[in-house]
């Protein structure tokens, strides 16, 4: 069983001692049932552990301008940005508990929420799929493959899980022209709103995307959030 929350919009800082908060109870109960945190940010950039400073390309006048806070954080990847109308998704999981992530849990995990967001934008008539050596969920679009959903994720000894997906709804783009997306040069970034030509909320999101996890990884959802 998964016990999923909407929480809203939650700053980034407290989101993450959020994680590790849970991510240490599981330590000390490995019998705790596992936690997806559903939120929103405001403005935001993470530096993962990877994360070059160079990707960063706004100078601390403009962050100040447009409330954008900097982060460099545990999980995998580069930089990326959170902001209003993205959906963040923190799942802890205990993998072991699971059982079929064996020496590739880290492939294979990233691998099911890659699944979990393709299938997601599926149901509101959007066509993801997967670009060869690149971590994340893409559209094709007329000026080429843009990338919609950002994946990192940090797996400790224990197996456990935090970090997570970052799903494009309806935020602000121009943000992304204050870094190189996840490293990557060649590819823009592109949003569900963008993609369909009109506005959808966040949460009509939440429904499809609670579907897909429990089919993905074979877990009861236990939430509030109507389906």
């Amino acid at each position: 069983m998964i016990n999923v929350e909407w929480a809203g919009t939650v700053p980034y800082i407290d989101s993450w001692e959020w994680q590790k908060k849970l991510v240490n109870e599981r330590i000390k109960s490995p019998d705790l049932i596992d936690k997806l945190i559903l939120l929103e940010h405001p403005h935001t950039y993470t530096l993962g552990r990877r994360g070059k400073i160079e990707n960063l390309l706004w100078d601390e006048t403009i962050l100040a301008e447009r409330n954008i806070t900097v982060h460099r954080v545990d999980r995998g990847g580069d930089i990326t940005y959170h902001g209003p109308g993205q959906l963040v998704g923190y799942p802890i999981l205990n993998l072991k508990r699971i059982g079929r992530y064996g020496l590739s849990q880290i492939k294979t995990y990233v691998h099911d929420i890659e699944e979990v967001i393709i299938q997601t934008l599926a149901a509101v008539g959007v066509n993801g799929r997967r670009y060869d050596n690149h971590v994340g969920v893409w559209v094709e679009e007329a000026d080429g493959l843009n990338k919609i959903a950002a994946i990192g994720v940090h797996i400790n000894h224990q197996g456990i899980t935090s970090h997570g997906f970052a799903l494009n709804v309806s935020p602000d783009l121009s943000y992304f022209t204050g870094i190189v997306p996840c490293g990557i040069t060649d590819h823009g970034v592109t949003s569900v709103e963008n993609v369909l030509k009109r506005p959808l909320p966040i949460t009509n999101i939440l429904p499809p995307l609670l579907t897909a996890f429990e089919h993905i990884f074979k877990i009861q959802v236990e939430t509030n959030i109507k389906r």
